[in-house]
């Protein structure tokens, strides 16, 4: 027998006598059972010669071999041998091995053109014409037969693939046997959830992540410098304006005169003005541009209370209150920082986008699993994130339909309590208290301190945000696709050794495992191919490859090739050695012989536990389209405790669509990744989750206290309650309305 079988021709018998199914399959497993020998090769692999032939029975005299053609491999023709090539006994070729759907049909009618002596078993699929129509009464087809013994055996080896001797009665065992291959199954009537159009808004250009960042990063220090001095100005000004409500010393002159003091508020009041110039002047302009947000309203506010501070004494004074001054700095201070905040953490995004040369993109792909949409992560170029991370946050977007509300209810209410009073002299007075109690602290922070300390986050671990568009459609119930590379990323997997069967060369079993691997597309594929060039070995060609539940089948250079799990192998009745004891291994066999095994290790890197966590907590549900055939639901939990019991499990062939490199994907990006593994992808994912729900939630309560403080301002105007309606009442307030904004914040970076 030559080493190398590429070229070994399968010889046939000139008698034809016929044999049954049974007699066949007794014939192929006592020669197998002949080759009980096999070398142990440590890596690295060094082929071993010299071994004995393994011993076969002594074949029927008239017996011949069968051919059983590969799916989609026309019928070789083999030429009859001569006499002086008859195979002696004990001498037959192997028994080739077919897939899981050709194994053991039973023998086609000869066509008409085939030899009478040679029998060709055609795999199902493969267009049949029968030469003569059989007589008598109808019988079930030769397809037909094969198909409902492979399901037969796939049913049994869905039941027993996973038992193992010695945990039978484990608990924990007996309950991952529940979570087999291919299980879960997508729910044809599930409603599609839809989203309810958006007013599209012109996009910003879309500049590169390097370019934006330069933009955002001019001007950013003295941005925070300025927003400083403004909070510390605000400082002196609330002391001022507290001071006679909880009876505070006042330095000379300002102790004494009340002029002094108002004057000295609307002095400071102009100057934070001055600090925050663009701010003010930005809110300002949203007016001509039909964009009104509660910047404007902090800008109105500051302009009509710095107004009513310069007449109020004028008009008579308010009982010695003290104007708004305070209040407007305060909220002009807190504005122009959460303007600084959300440009440090556009700048940080698009620092990370810049960073990778070749990054992952996650993108929300509507209906993509069962019904639902589902995060998908590819390579690409971040197409669309330059436009994303400029365009209007979630609490602009609140505030463009609330603030002009504010606005017009601000003006008509102010115009009531004091025109429609005949007390013109009120009105200055009437408009600072009402558009600064509709000027929230929170307005610019419910956005900015949630974005920026999400961004530093997922900048250390590789993530970018693509703007308010990616997270936006992160509702409940979306799933997330998890592939062999999230799961186990490069360097997690490693091999321990090989085994190489029979007289197989080293260089041969390394080169057709290697090949399907690389075809199969699934993360095995960098390991064999190390391996692959340390045998100094190459691909081969592979025709009509085909992968199934547990393992994968090709035709390489004339030989049958199976790579696939151990139970795949049984499943193939493909011999395997005694007491074998395996956990997790890639098995190559070669025309129906046992070829070598791969024995692999896998480790579980420390986020992925915590990460998968993190998603089903937050209610994104994982689903499993990983390649290799090694990641099971039963293996996670055996090996690694993993809850499975939350994750779903498609078939092979939804699998293989769901982690399809080609696959359409959503125009919208959710983020960019620059780093492998579950960790960027779920952390960018989950913070994204909860950035739209807390940016929701706080903005919706910054209206609200808006709204509330523009009815409390009109009311007690209009009665002319003015120590009821005293700046520091006003100031308490407004806090009470920042603390919730401040606590859910924090809540979005702790998970």
């Amino acid at each position: 027998m030559p080493k190398d079988r590429d070229d070994q021709l399968n010889k046939g018998h000139p008698d034809g006598e016929a044999f049954s199914l049974e007699e066949i399959l007794a014939e192929y497993k006592g020669r197998r059972g002949g080759e009980e020998m096999d070398n142990t090769i440590p890596l690295p692999v060094i082929p071993q010669k010299d071994l004995p032939r393994p011993h076969h029975p002594p074949r029927r005299e008239g017996a011949i071999d069968n051919v059983v053609d590969f799916p989609g491999k026309a019928a070789r023709r083999r030429p009859a041998p001569e006499e002086s090539e008859a195979p002696e006994a004990g001498d037959g070729a192997p028994g080739a091995v077919s897939p899981p759907s050709a194994r053991n049909k039973p023998r086609s009618t000869p066509s008409e053109g085939k030899a009478p002596d040679e029998k060709v078993v055609d795999f199902p699929g493969e267009e049949e014409t029968a030469a003569d129509p059989p007589d008598g009464p109808e019988e079930e087809s030769p397809l037909q037969a094969g198909i409902n013994k492979l399901r037969r055996k796939a049913d049994d080896y869905a039941e027993h693939m996973f038992e193992e001797e010695g945990v039978e009665d484990d608990e924990d065992v007996r309950k991952a046997e529940k979570y087999l291959p291919g299980v879960d199954s997508e729910d044809v009537d599930a409603p599609m959830r839809r989203r309810r159009p958006r007013r599209a808004l012109p996009p910003a250009p879309d500049l590169p992540p390097a370019d934006l960042y330069k933009r955002y990063n001019r001007g950013l220090s003295f941005l925070r410098l300025r927003g400083v001095l403004v909070l510390l100005l605000a400082l002196p000004l609330l002391y001022l304006t507290l001071a006679p409500f909880f009876k505070f010393p006042l330095p000379g002159p300002l102790g004494e005169s009340y002029e002094l003091r108002v004057y000295t508020l609307a002095g400071m009041l102009g100057c934070a003005m001055l600090l925050g110039v663009d701010t003010f002047l930005a809110g300002l302009l949203r007016i001509f541009q039909l964009g009104i947000g509660m910047d404007t309203l902090v800008s109105l506010a500051c302009a009509a209370t710095l107004a009513d501070a310069l007449t109020m004494i004028s008009l008579g004074g308010r009982e010695e209150q003290m104007p708004y001054c305070a209040i407007s700095a305060l909220a002009l201070g807190l504005t122009m920082w959460g303007t600084y905040l959300k440009r440090r953490g556009s700048r940080s995004a698009c620092r990370t986008a810049a960073s990778a040369q070749e990054p992952y993109l996650v993108t929300l792909d509507e209906g993509k699993w069962n019904g639902r949409d589902a995060y998908a992560k590819w390579s690409g170029e971040p197409a669309g994130f330059g436009s994303q991370i400029q365009a209007p946050d979630g609490a602009q977007r609140i505030f463009r339909v609330t603030a002009p509300l504010l606005l017009i209810a601000a003006l008509l209410f102010s115009i009531t309590a004091s025109l429609g009073q005949k007390q013109p002299q009120h009105l200055l007075w009437c408009l600072s208290a009402t558009l600064t109690a509709a000027a929230s602290f929170s307005a610019a922070l419910c956005y900015g301190i949630p974005w920026n300390t999400l961004c530093q986050r997922l900048s250390k671990s590789g993530a970018a945000i693509a703007g308010w568009d990616g997270v936006v459609g992160t509702g409940g119930g979306a799933g997330i696709l998890l592939t062999d590379i999230d799961l186990f990323p490069p360097g997690s997997v490693s091999m321990n050794g090989i085994k190489v069967f029979g007289d197989f060369p080293v260089e041969k079993v390394v080169a057709c495992a290697a090949t399907l691997i690389r075809d199969s597309g699934c993360g095995l594929d960098k390991i064999f191919h190390d391996l692959l060039r340390s045998q100094g070995a190459i691909y081969r060609r592979s025709e009509h490859f085909a992968q199934y539940e547990g393992g994968m089948a090709a035709v390489i250079r004339g030989d049958q090739v199976l790579v696939g799990s151990a139970a795949f192998m049984h499943l193939m009745e493909i011999g395997l050695p005694q007491g074998l004891n395996v956990k997790n291994a890639v098995f190559c066999a070669i025309e129906g012989e046992l070829a070598g095994i791969f024995a692999l290790s896998y480790n579980l890197h420390g986020v992925v536990r915590p990460s998968l966590t993190a998603l089903i907590r937050n209610k994104v549900g994982p689903v499993l389209a990983t390649r290799d055939f090694n990641l099971i639901p039963a293996m996670l939990r055996q090996r690694f405790k993993l809850p499975v019991e939350k994750m779903e499990f498609p078939a092979i062939e939804r699998r293989l669509e769901l982690s399809d490199p080609d696959q359409e994907h959503s125009e919208v990006l959710s983020a960019v990744l620059c780093r492998e593994g579950l960790g960027p992808f779920s952390e960018a994912v989950v913070g994204g989750k909860r950035l739209r729900l807390a940016v929701r939630i706080t903005a919706g309560l910054a209206s609200a206290g808006s709204a509330v403080g523009v009815l409390l301002a009109f009311y007690l105007t209009f009665v002319g309650a003015y120590s009821s309606l005293s700046p520091a009442n006003l100031l308490i307030f407004m806090v009470m309305w920042l603390v919730p904004t401040l606590l859910i914040s924090g809540w979005v970076n702790r998970y």
